[in-house]
This record gives C-alpha cells, structure tokens and sequence, in this order.
C-alpha cells in the first residue's frame, strides 16, 4: 500500500517533500493541486480532488491531505464505504505541526501511521479514537494484529463500550476437545479486564474466534473469523494484474475460500515489486511476503518440480514452497497452472500465537 500525500500550496508542497525524506523507507508518491508547481518531483493532479480521492481509495493506497480538514472530509466522502474495508485518510496541516487520522483509525492503520509521521517530523499526532485516548484495550486492532477478520462489524462497539466503562469481558477461542485450558497463552499483553479462554459448552463470552461458518449454536456480541490461507503465487514477468486477479478469484472459489479468509499472498523475492501482485495485494489489503532463493529451497516436502522455473529462479516449485514457508501449515492445493501463471494454497494454524507459541 502507497502513501499518497496530496497538497495544494507551495508549503504544503515542501511539507510532503519533507516527509517523504524523513521516512525514506515508505513507498511515497507526492501529488499536488497547485497550479504554479513546475518541477517534476511531484505529480500535478489535474482531475477534481474528489476524482482524485476516489481513484486512490479505489487502489487501496493510503491518503494524506495537506490541507484543512474540510477539504479532506468533502473530498472523500463519495468513496467511504466501511470501516472494515475503507483506505486510511490522515490530513496534515501544511506546516506539519498536527497530523490527524480521520477514517480506518484501527482496521485501516490510520492511527499507527498519524504516530509515525509524527514522529518523524517532529509533530504531534491527533488521535481521537476513545480506547486510544484512554489507553484502552481496542479489540479491532487486536484482531488485525493476530490475523483475525471481523465478522460483524457492530459487535465492535458493543465489546468497546463494556472495555471502556471498565467492564471485564472475556474473549472465547473455539477449539473444542483439541486443546486443554491450561494451553492458553500467558496474557501479558492484555488488561487485567480483558479475559482469554478456550471456549466451552454452551459459554456466553464477549468475542469469540472461531473458523465456524455457522454461528448460530454461539453466544457473542463480536465474532471474529482467522484468516486461514497462504496463496502462493508465480508468475511471468509483467503478467496483466486484472488477468492474475482473475485467476486467483476463480482458484479461491473453487475451494470455498472468501478473499477475507486470505491471510497473505507469498512468493520469491525477485517478484516482490511485480506489478500484478503488488496489485492485487494492494486491492485486497492483503499482504504480500516474498522470500530468497535459499529460504525457498530450505522448505521441507515433496513438491512439483519444474526445471525451467529452477533455472530462471533457482528454486524449482515457487508457489508451492512460497505458501508453506509464509504459513508455516499444509499445502491443501498443489500448484494449479494458467498462461505463465501459478498458484498453490495452504492453510495456516490460525491458533499458533493464541493457544500455544
């Protein structure tokens, strides 16, 4: 996912330059309104800034405005859609002193990113989610960082109001009969009021984590559903994105999987900026690992072998090793074959990090 900084005077312009140097490691892209800029080192908008907004929020790319608030707000409004899936949006006032998270705080990474820019320039960020500011437990950002989707996106606000009145609430791993209570993980990371525990029989808890489709025999205000699959994914050099995306939308639903099921998208390091799937992991916010020759080779397996693609590589099955080596699980699809396009699929242990290390 690109940073996209759109400015529209000459200081915003230098504010955005400023930025870009500070975190040298970002993908960054500088675009401006202003008319008078002559140099090539930012990008001139010439379509409306709310064309402009809906275009990158489309992509996926992650959205700062140097500018007031109310340009940011109008701007973006045609393309807000839900939080679960919206793009983050910060605005920056133009001369860096303030940087503000104003859509997909938690869920989109909003807040982390209004931290880091912050930081680096010497401002302050402005955050005003209300488990942030109180220093709360803030479960949406507990289940992207443990590889969880939200299943119903208004049990957020229900778990959230019991955390912040000070109310315990207990979240339910379903794992019935596979792992004893005492294999729970140690929960340093958690509140004193913020309870974990392997669901039982008919229990009612707060959240539960369960890879059930059927959720009708549970009692919870919030599910939250794993991200269970690795695809692993080679392809020819510069594959057409919408072609890849295609196939990789027929292959996901030929196996029932959704693409909030996909935990990340793997393959050999020397494909880590193909245009196809730095896309299609940008489109679907979905991460995308990339691995060396080496580390590939060192996955243990049986695996189809190919000896044009050990040439050209050096590994002689890319997806297939590729998904193992990111989810550390099974392969439960071998490598599938389209038009100089592969893909292979495993699943993850989605408990490994919550029931055991």
């Amino acid at each position: 996912m690109s940073l996209c900084f759109i400015s529209f005077t000459e200081n915003g312009i230098k504010t955005s330059i400023r930025i870009k140097e500070a975190l040298a490691d970002k993908d960054i892209l500088l675009y401006t309104k202003w008319s008078d800029y002559r140099e090539d080192t930012v990008i001139k908008v010439g379509e409306s800034i709310m064309d402009f907004a809906t275009n990158m929020m489309k992509e996926k790319h992650s959205l700062v405005f140097i500018a007031a608030c109310g340009i940011a707000v109008r701007a973006i409004a045609p393309a807000i859609n839900s939080k679960l899936t919206d793009s983050p949006v910060l605005v920056i006032d133009e001369e860096g002193k303030f940087v503000i998270p104003i859509l997909s705080g938690h869920i989109g990474g909003a807040n982390r990113l209004a931290s880091t820019i912050a930081d680096a320039i010497g401002g302050q960020a402005v955050i005003t989610t209300a488990t942030d500011i109180n220093k709360a437990f803030a479960v949406d950002l507990w289940a992207k960082d443990h590889g969880l989707y939200i299943a119903n996106k208004e049990g957020i606000a229900m778990v959230s109001s019991k955390v912040l009145e000070g109310k315990d609430i207990t979240i339910g791993i379903d794992c019935k009969n596979q792992y004893p209570p005492e294999r729970i993980l140690d929960k340093a990371n958690l509140p004193d009021n913020v309870h974990m525990v392997i669901l039982s029989d008919n229990q009612t808890v707060d959240a539960l984590v369960t890879n059930r489709e059927d959720l009708s025999e549970y009692d919870a205000s919030l599910y939250l559903k794993p991200k269970e699959y690795v695809l692993g994914i080679g392809c020819k050099k510069q594959k057409d994105p919408e072609e890849l995306e295609a196939f990789i939308d027929e292959i996901i639903k030929s196996q029932d999987i959704k693409p909030e099921d996909i935990y990340a998208i793997a393959s050999i390091d020397i494909k880590k900026d193909e245009e196809a799937l730095v896309s299609y992991s940008r489109r679907r916010n979905i991460p995308f690992l990339t691995f060396s020759a080496d580390e590939l080779n060192r996955v243990e397996g049986e695996f189809s072998s190919s000896t044009f693609v050990k040439d050209t590589t050096g590994v002689d099955n890319v997806c297939e090793r590729a998904a193992i080596k990111a989810s550390e699980g099974e392969l439960i699809l071998p490598k599938q074959v389209r038009d100089g396009m592969t893909i292979a699929i495993a699943r993850r242990d989605w408990r490994k990090g919550l029931i055991y290390e």
